[in-house]
């Protein structure tokens, strides 16, 4: 008797998981592409107060062997919170790890990814782990991982527009 009780949990708790990964689009991935600008540069500057000469001046960036200006990295990593939270209204963003693997350059096009890797159910709201990743021209130029919260109300939204 108690192991289909048992049996019942389970196969209720698979369902809601599965689901849970339609939902939330599991393993699909979410896009959101941009072009940094100088004025781009500029902003982030100000709130950042990186005022490094790599992002300010060609020769300055020459000089260290780089082809021209850069824009900041975090600059670009803050595509992911954008795509996550473009698509799951209330994320809670709570960590962010980062790899910088190429440089980027003022006025190239970047294409940043987002894929929920795993989900874990917590009280009435779901920790969702994702991979990040941002290319130019298809090579990678920053990956990592991120760890959002989201409510419920954030996953029955995804569920209607699924």
């Amino acid at each position: 008797m108690q192991s289909t009780g048992m049996l019942n949990k389970i196969s209720k708790a698979l369902s809601a998981m599965n689901l849970l990964c339609y939902v939330l689009h599991l393993h699909v991935n979410h896009i959101s592409s941009r072009i940094f600008t100088s004025e781009d540069v500029l902003e982030y500057s100000k709130v950042s107060h990186d005022s490094n000469p790599l992002h300010f001046d060609s020769e300055s960036a020459r000089n260290a062997g780089f082809e021209d200006r850069l824009v900041h990295g975090m600059l670009v990593a803050a595509l992911f919170p954008k795509i996550i939270s473009s698509h799951f209204p209330g994320a809670i963003y709570v960590s962010q790890s980062l790899h910088f693997r190429l440089p980027i350059y003022i006025g190239e096009e970047i294409v940043g990814e987002v894929e929920a890797t795993n989900i874990r159910e917590q009280k009435n709201r779901y920790l969702v782990k994702f991979k990040t990743a941002c290319f130019k021209n298809g090579a990678i130029v920053i990956d990592g991982e991120a760890m959002a919260i989201l409510p419920a109300p954030a996953v029955e939204q995804a569920n209607t527009s699924a």
